[in-house]
């Protein structure tokens, strides 16, 4: 009896050579980093830089989330960002508590008597709120001092958040635009909660100081840039290889299918909600940790932060990136993130027309709609399209007619015939 050798599935790395060129180039832009900055290397890039590159892989991570929920699911959410900020306060809670209990015993160690543990935690109270005249701790504060709680509170409380929203929208089966108007109200709502100063994040004037790490005060900025630029560099690896993993097996088929025809897809037996529920819910906790990581580098965080017009602007880098591709969405965000940088930081020359000067810090945005309005007009692949050009990337030769956004998308069983 002659045995059938099974064959043998390729390793991810083969099966996917375009996740091994990303993490290639990835690794040598933070190589080359590293040797022209000025804590490790010539000081050829300033640190206010290297934080500006820091901030940018945060970005494209969260980059990354919004193209794995919107780009293959289909879930065009208006609410990411909002998951992106309270990563950022979950850990900016530690850094404000942590930073400022420091200052508190040094004043407090002048004192005839040692000090009591509620002495001190007042004297944290009123230096952390006194701002918005409270001086005692809210409930959310609970665990501020303990940097386990509050790094399980990154991934916990985005992704508690997204799994109940989630819960209720997609078994009510609500869909499309009326879909993305319910996440931007969530996000709307979070906002408008967050500037109150009630909400115990201090209101309007957020979380600040959260450049500088407790304990390490006598490390310079220089230092302290880089490691947040390799964390930043390390959590985008590890979520392109994530979110690579996850499209590329059945689930990622699933999910296709779910963008391109939902309701065949719930014909067929698939538990549709579920499957959405699942990237909904690992995207919140993905953009949570880039949040966590983007705050430090920032400096400070308020609830402007987490209005609704940010989810917006991470829909366009998606969609000027290109959607649908992993490495289309770090490219839209990277490329319109140091784009916006150099225009709305008065790098940029401004245009004097005789009649009227353009100033590009005022006209920055209006360029950035009519770019995501040309790219769906025009370019709807987006700048990964270019890529696919040079690496000569062509459609499978396929008879199915389109089904759906992408005209990749082809019925498999008319493609067979």
């Amino acid at each position: 009896m002659t045995e059938v050798a099974l064959p043998r599935r390729q390793p991810f790395a083969l099966r996917f050579p375009s996740v091994m060129v990303f993490l290639a180039i990835l690794a040598l832009f933070t190589v080359g980093v590293t040797i022209l900055s000025e804590g490790f290397g010539i000081g050829v890039i300033s640190t206010s830089f290297v934080k500006t590159l820091g901030k940018t892989l945060c970005l494209c991570l969260v980059a990354l989330a919004m193209d794995l929920v919107w780009g293959y699911c289909g879930i065009l959410s208006l609410g990411h960002m909002a998951f992106f900020g309270l990563g950022g306060y979950a850990i900016g809670m530690w850094l404000m508590y942590a930073r400022t209990e420091i200052i508190v015993l040094e004043s407090l160690a002048a004192a005839p008597l040692p000090p009591t543990p509620q002495e001190v935690s007042d004297g944290i109270a009123t230096q952390i709120f006194g701002v918005v005249g409270a001086s005692e701790f809210p409930p959310i504060w609970a665990f501020a001092h303990s940097l386990p709680l509050q790094l399980a509170a990154v991934v916990i409380v985005p992704g508690l958040l997204a799994l109940v929203f989630g819960w209720l929208a997609f078994r009510s089966r609500v869909t499309g635009v009326y879909l993305s108007i319910l996440t931007q109200a969530m996000t709307l709502a979070l906002s408008l909660h967050l500037f109150q100063n009630d909400s115990g994040l201090r209101g309007n004037n957020g979380l600040s100081g959260l450049q500088n790490l407790p304990g390490l005060s006598e490390v310079p900025q220089s230092i302290v840039s880089m490691w947040f630029f390799w964390g930043s560099a390390l959590a985008l690896a590890l979520g392109y290889i994530l979110c690579a993993w996850v499209v590329s097996g059945k689930f990622g088929s699933v999910i296709r299918a779910i963008r391109d025809d939902e309701a065949r897809v719930r014909f067929l037996g698939y538990p549709v909600e579920t499957f959405k529920l699942v990237i909904f819910t690992l995207t919140a906790v993905i953009a949570g940790i880039a949040g966590a990581l983007y705050y430090p580098q920032a400096g400070i965080i308020n609830p402007a932060e987490i209005a609704p017009i940010a989810s917006i602007y991470l829909a366009v880098w998606v969609a000027i990136g290109g959607r649908g591709r992993l490495y289309g969405a770090v490219i839209g965000a990277a490329f319109v993130s140091l784009l916006s940088t150099w225009f709305t930081g008065g790098q940029a020359p401004d245009i004097n027309l005789g009649f009227y000067t353009i100033s590009w810090v005022d006209w920055w945005t209006v360029l950035l709609g009519l770019s995501f309005v040309g790219v769906t007009l025009f370019a709807p692949k987006g700048i990964g399209g270019l890529v696919d050009i040079l690496i000569d990337q062509k459609s499978p030769n396929r008879h199915g007619a389109d089904l759906g956004p992408d005209q990749g998308a082809l019925r498999e069983q008319e493609a067979d015939k």
